[in-house]
């Protein structure tokens, strides 16, 4: 629970304004019906909310959330565009380790991949054992 407390605090702030987002929406409904003097219909308040939430949507989160997740995701699988010469830095470590360590290079490569979960240059799904 407490790993994942940025996601938990995150929905449950969704579900709050969501929520919130109905209920005054139900509201606001029934005194426009009231003011058209037309009784109340679950199925034009569901249409209207509907309509006003995906507006909403498509507006903001869908902007917000490509940005953020599409950012990351392209961060994580190293695209050119934003690798930042990760593979040229390892490649220079490696051959230094090589330099410096002759018998051992190749082992503690291999100890220092496994340890950072790396793997050609580019990081594994996260996991780290030691935390």
């Amino acid at each position: 629970m407490k790993n994942y407390a940025y996601g938990w605090l995150t929905a449950a702030f969704f579900l709050i304004s969501i929520t919130g987002h109905w209920i005054f929406g139900w509201f606001a409904y029934l005194d426009e019906q009231s003011a058209l003097h037309a009784p109340p219909e679950l199925s034009g308040y569901m249409v209207e909310m509907m309509r006003d939430t995906f507006e909403n949507w498509q507006s903001e989160f869908l902007q917000l959330i490509w940005q953020v997740v599409g950012l990351a995701y392209f961060l994580y699988i190293g695209s050119p565009s934003s690798k930042e010469n990760d593979d040229r830095t390892e490649a220079k470590l490696d051959a230094l380790i090589r330099l410096v360590g002759k018998d051992k290079a190749d082992g503690i490569i291999q100890e220092l991949d496994d340890k950072y979960l790396r793997h050609h240059g580019h990081s594994k799904p996260h996991g780290h054992a030691d935390l």
